[in-house]
């Protein structure tokens, strides 16, 4: 019997609606062997995760999920595996993503609210989207409160009606920086959900083959957004230019048809994927910073 993994799953620490804690609960009830929390541009809730891991026998593999830019390409997103999340540059780095997280939430909030009150509809109070999200505000936890007041019927509702429309623009590292930060802090680069940079193949091979030059580890082959036919070509990349495979749910918490482990019930990772991810992070970490590869 295959013993599965999740590696990327969110939790109240960016976007999520779990706390680390449960989603390990979570994890250990499904029978997952190892699971990643990894939060947009935060690594705040790695600590809680490992003490509830060691508690339940799951394996938290720590990791972040980091907003990058590359060329044109806004909005990719870069996962890091078993880097050293207590390093005080990283903290540092993350630190400020944090703070303008937290004034593109009020201002997202503030948008909204012109729209309400235009509609002659009562305004949301950032404190109480604060108070609900129980750490950094994400448009989710926006969604949420825009679907207790009323204002919609479900999350899909809220983004059409609110979120899209009164989005403000995230902010993004160069995706060069993002892998090289990863990598000196002993940790694993790997392109998250692949497809929703590009649906076309042949654009997609040219941005994967740009990364790969700037130090990326490896694809999430197994995600979500992808049809069977799509993850044999995620593994055809991956053969072709050297890369790990990796996979999981993208588990927020506010998706009734995505569940921890299975996804939309199709997805199963399998732990040697898990263990190679590790094995290439250990062997980072007895060579010397200047020698990585």
């Amino acid at each position: 019997m295959m013993t599965t993994i999740d590696l990327h799953v969110h939790s109240n620490y960016s976007d999520g609606i779990h706390p680390p804690a449960d989603l390990v609960k979570m994890a250990a009830e499904r029978g997952l062997v190892a699971i990643a929390i990894a939060d947009h541009d935060t690594v705040d809730g790695i600590d809680e995760a490992l003490v509830a891991g060691a508690r339940m026998g799951v394996e938290v593999v720590p990791a972040v999920e980091l907003s990058v830019e590359h060329g044109r390409y806004r909005d990719m997103h870069i996962l890091g595996y078993h880097l050293d999340h207590r390093d005080p540059r990283l903290v540092h780095m993350l630190a400020e993503f944090r703070t303008n997280r937290e004034i593109r939430g009020r201002a997202i909030v503030d948008k909204i609210n012109k729209r309400l009150t235009d509609g002659r509809k009562s305004p949301l109070s950032y404190d109480d989207v604060l108070n609900l999200a129980e750490g950094a505000v994400g448009r989710p936890h926006i969604g949420r409160m825009l679907i207790e007041r009323g204002y919609a019927r479900d999350m899909d509702d809220a983004f059409r009606r609110y979120l899209i429309p009164c989005n403000v623009p995230k902010h993004y590292i160069p995706a060069g920086d993002a892998i090289t930060e990863i990598r000196r802090t002993g940790g694993v680069a790997v392109l998250a959900h692949p497809l929703t940079v590009s649906d076309d193949r042949q654009v997609l091979r040219g941005i994967v083959s740009d990364l790969v030059a700037l130090g990326l580890d490896g694809i999430e082959v197994f995600n979500n957004m992808c049809y069977k036919d799509d993850m044999l070509f995620l593994e055809f990349l991956c053969r072709e230019f050297g890369l790990l495979m990796t996979g999981g749910s993208d588990f927020h918490g506010f998706e009734d048809d995505v569940e921890i482990g299975t996804g939309r019930g199709g997805l199963a990772v399998s732990h040697r994927l898990a263990e190679a991810v590790k094995n290439l992070a250990e062997s980072r970490r007895i060579t010397p910073p200047g020698n990585r590869t």
